[in-house]
């Protein structure tokens, strides 16, 4: 900016956690009011108060995000449980409605949740294991042989091969091969679950434990691939919720602090404008204008909750000394409500420290790029009234 000030802003700790409760929650009436009492918190005296409250809400807030998680796994076993057509095989818990539950309660559902989760993935696991298992085995002819030979008898076993032979019938084999299926997880992907039971069909056509055996590890090598794939996607998805979380809560904050500088300077008597055809800055910039400043305006920006900056332009050229004293002055009575806005603003959790400023009557001011021509800023007020109807 040519001229006028720029400040590094912070939230405080009641703010950022009360904007994360209500945007992964939605706002429910026990969050509201949860949340009112955090930002009451920033009133607080003393400084013990204050700390006991953010504590508790800490606590409120944690316990909240895990009860999201489990009910996003519920939704996501649901999901597989559909694919599997285990529907009526597998049961699953119900998913908590969030009203004003007590942190100890909430903890205690996750605790129950996790266990019958657990349960259910492995009842899952099992389904799939089964219907795996069972299209190999379908038809004898199809199966694993119990007899090797043909024709002729076999000459006599010894102990050792009399096992190793009946380790290799079909039932044992089957056993073995449900066991090693069960450890591929349900979420599998369609292609990892088909390619797994292409290594279990090879056991159809042996004849030796040797020969199931190596089917059998090709089955469990498989699996182990397809398990170690499904993790990196469940990773991959987690980063980028994660991610969008983030963008979520960025969004959030500056969307505040938008807000609240916005009412600041309307209290003080500006005209806050976005533009014609915005009610909010989706840019984080607005233009702060006054009833008795025909010819000057204040442009400012907030860029990601994190720093504000804003000077002051004409909205005509200065044409005589009279007009740059006048600037002067409308420059004096910006940086006074600057000042008045930053208190205001304290109270509302958001911290500033001024890192640059331009004294008045320094420079002179800039003429504003979109300068208006007469009768444009009443023209603009009356859309904006008509807008707001």
């Amino acid at each position: 900016m040519s001229t006028g000030v720029e400040a590094d802003i912070a939230l405080d700790a009641a703010v950022v956690l009360t904007l994360g409760m209500n945007r992964v929650l939605g706002g429910t009436a026990g969050l509201a009011g949860r949340g009112a009492e955090v930002l009451a918190a920033l009133a607080a005296e003393r400084a013990e108060a204050r700390s006991a409250a953010l504590a508790e809400a800490e606590t409120y807030e944690r316990a909240l995000r895990e009860v999201v998680e489990r009910n996003a796994r519920i939704a996501a076993l649901a999901g597989t449980r559909e694919k599997v057509h285990a529907e009526n095989a597998v049961a699953l818990p119900s998913p908590l409605v969030l009203a004003d539950q007590a942190p100890d309660e909430l903890a205690d559902w996750c605790a129950a949740t996790d266990a019958a989760l657990d349960e259910s993935e492995r009842r899952l696991s099992e389904h799939l294991a089964a219907q795996v298992s069972a299209r190999v085995f379908t038809a004898p002819a199809e199966g694993l042989r119990a007899d090797i030979g043909q024709g002729a008898s076999p000459p006599p076993l010894h102990a050792e091969h009399r096992a190793e032979r009946s380790a290799a019938g079909p039932a044992e084999a089957r056993q073995k091969l449900e066991r090693v299926l069960a450890r591929l997880l349900p979420d599998a992907p369609e292609d990892e679950r088909r390619a797994v039971a292409d290594a279990a069909a090879l056991l159809t056509g042996v004849g030796t434990a040797e020969e199931a055996e190596t089917a059998i590890t090709e089955v469990r090598l498989r699996i182990q691939g397809a398990n170690r794939r499904t993790e990196e996607r469940r990773a991959e998805v987690r980063r980028r919720a994660q991610e969008r979380e983030a963008a979520e809560q960025a969004e959030a904050e500056r969307r505040y602090v938008l807000g609240s500088i916005t009412s600041a300077f309307e209290e003080m008597g500006y005209e806050v404008d976005a533009g014609f055809e915005t009610l909010t800055a989706d840019d984080g910039a607005v233009v702060l204008t006054k009833g008795a400043w025909p010819d000057h305006s204040v442009k400012m920006r907030v860029d990601d909750a994190s720093q504000v900056r804003a000077a002051m332009v004409r909205e005509r050229p200065a044409e005589s000394e009279d007009d740059r004293r006048v600037d002067a002055e409308r420059e004096r009575e910006w940086c006074d409500a600057f000042e008045a806005a930053r208190a205001r603003l304290a109270g509302a959790g958001i911290r500033s420290d001024v890192t640059w400023r331009l004294d008045p009557g320094v420079r002179e001011l800039p003429v504003s790029p979109g300068a208006r021509q007469t009768g444009a800023r009443s023209g603009r007020r009356e859309h904006r009234r008509e807008r707001e109807k």
